[in-house]
């Protein structure tokens, strides 16, 4: 039995424009995908208790993460006729306005590869042991200079 190999799917730091821009170009010679889908989530700066969001540091139990990922991929690849999912989540600090979660699918028709990569974006809000904690802007650039 061949068992298939879990995808790191953790980036460290914000996820590009420039990657976001090339996994979508890498694409372009799949001539059998009529359409795709992608969720860009992004850091926003809130305000809670008076306070300012700079930044996120996201943690994550990554093994679990993982695995729980693994499987919710094998579930969705089942459930759609994907040509192909890809799944970036960052780690560690994410300025407000910068890229945290990347979704990517694709398929022959548009309406799988769109009710896919929704399903998959809330599943991984809330499955994943991924946690994120607010960085503020009063104490941003001393928790960066101390790191």
């Amino acid at each position: 039995m061949t068992e298939k190999k879990i995808k790191n799917i953790f980036v460290q730091g914000a996820i590009s424009a420039d990657f976001i821009a090339d996994s979508i170009a890498k694409h372009s010679s799949k001539t059998e995908i009529g359409g795709h889908s992608i969720f860009l989530g992004q850091v926003r700066a809130d305000e809670i208790d008076e306070k300012q969001v700079a930044a996120i540091d996201y943690t994550a139990y990554e093994e679990l993460a993982l695995a729980q990922m693994h499987q919710i991929r094998e579930d969705v690849f089942s459930k759609y006729p994907l040509s192909c999912m890809h799944v970036h989540h960052s780690l560690g600090v994410v300025n407000a306005g910068e890229i945290c979660l990347f979704v990517f699918t694709s398929s022959k028709h548009r309406k799988p590869a769109m009710d896919a990569c929704d399903e998959l974006v809330e599943r991984i809000k809330a499955e994943l042991p991924i946690w994120g904690k607010e960085i503020f802007a009063d104490a941003s650039h001393q928790w960066k200079e101390n790191k």
